[in-house]
């Protein structure tokens, strides 16, 4: 590059399309399970869902991979999706969701900056369920960056947020 170019602090991630293999059994794992509302659905090719009634935060589509295998872990490609929650609570009671529902995870995280839980959607697609702890409580070094580490989720405690 010729220049340097800062992105706007106010930018976001708007929303991710995922390819799955079967729209419904990926509609019963993000809205039945995980909670989020489904916005419109076009045929059995593709729906939009959301949190909160925005347009979609996540597209899922079978466009190009109906009934197909999920793709080869060791392919590049998309590492997980992560949905970040507004409260600790929040994460607390989608972590005990998880838990009643008998649903696998493949981890679960204390990064100092966030505190996370794993697990793969029916295509084998990561998704990471996490909520950030205040700014103020990041830590920090002495050169000022951000010290992120992964320690076990002390999730009994996290628990004690329901």
């Amino acid at each position: 590059m010729k220049d340097t170019y800062t992105i706007p602090a106010q930018t976001c991630v708007g929303h991710v399309n995922l390819k799955v293999a079967d729209l419904s059994r990926s509609l019963n794992f993000y809205c039945s399970l995980l909670g989020f509302d489904l916005i419109s659905k076009y045929g059995n090719d593709v729906a939009f869902i959301s949190a909160g009634g925005y347009h979609h935060h996540i597209a899922l589509n079978t466009w190009n991979s109906k009934n197909a295998k999920p793709a080869n872990i060791r392919s590049p490609g998309l590492s997980h999706v992560a949905i970040l929650y507004p409260t600790r609570g929040d994460l607390a009671t989608i972590y005990q969701r998880l838990i009643t529902n008998d649903y696998p995870m493949t981890g679960v995280a204390d990064h100092g900056v966030s505190e996370s839980l794993y697990l793969s959607d029916p295509d084998e697609n990561g998704v990471e369920l996490y909520w950030d702890r205040p700014r103020s409580e990041w830590p920090i070094d002495k050169k000022g960056m951000i010290k992120r580490f992964s320690k076990p989720l002390d999730v009994s405690n996290l628990l004690k947020e329901i």
